[in-house]
């Protein structure tokens, strides 16, 4: 009989392991909302999740032919919303939109059209600082940015952008008071695992580099 991990999981008592094919490579990464500007003035709003931090910058990878991809090439201005596990469901409204009319040959089995993307996921805008694409209001943490590389992978299917976080608005109930940190005892991102969403457990330890040990 295997042995269990704390978490349930039966112990790797063996080096078996399957070789499988999966769809997708989704294994666990955060959920963003990126505001974009359309070419009319207008705000875009799209969920993505492949998303992650060097530093104070933050490579996305996006559909090529969605409506993100397209603002980004011409207008580099973006916030990057980080919304938080009980925001899940607006997250989903948008998950079927695209900002693109036509809808882009790929997206018209299951997308569909729409203009206002924040009235149709139930959020709401909120003026940036530094760039011109609003922020939404509702996210505990909000980066605003602005593409300095944005180039295809090697596939041609995804395009990949470097984006400079040139501002960070925390909600302050998740900042330690009198510092610069966010209290990740407080702070908990959405997370998307294999198309399901997750928020985080409880915590299992720190790095020996946390400045917000507990």
């Amino acid at each position: 009989m295997n042995t269990l991990t704390p978490g349930g999981v039966p112990a790797d008592t063996s080096t078996d392991h399957l070789t499988i094919t999966p769809s997708i490579l989704y294994f666990g990464t955060p959920v963003v909302l990126l505001s974009t500007e359309n070419e009319d003035g207008s705000a875009n709003l799209a969920p993505m999740s492949s998303a992650w931090a060097l530093g104070q910058v933050v490579v996305l990878g996006l559909g090529i032919e969605g409506q993100t991809a397209r603002n980004l090439r011409g207008r580099p201005e973006l916030v990057i919303n980080l919304p938080a596990p009980d925001q899940w469901t607006a997250v989903e409204r948008l998950a079927p939109l695209t900002g693109c009319s036509p809808v882009p040959v790929r997206k018209r089995d299951g997308f569909r059209f729409e203009r206002d993307k924040f009235a149709a996921a139930g959020l709401s805008p909120e003026p940036s600082a530094l760039v011109r694409p609003p922020r939404v209001a509702a996210c505990p943490l909000q980066l605003e940015a602005r593409a300095a590389r944005v180039q295809p992978d090697v596939s041609g299917e995804f395009l990949i952008v470097e984006a400079q976080v040139l501002r960070v608005h925390a909600d302050p109930r998740i900042v330690v008071p009198g510092s610069q940190h966010i209290d990740p005892a407080r702070w908990s991102p959405l997370i998307y695992n294999f198309r399901h969403y997750y928020g985080l457990g409880s915590e299992l330890g720190h790095s020996f580099r946390s400045r917000t040990p507990r």
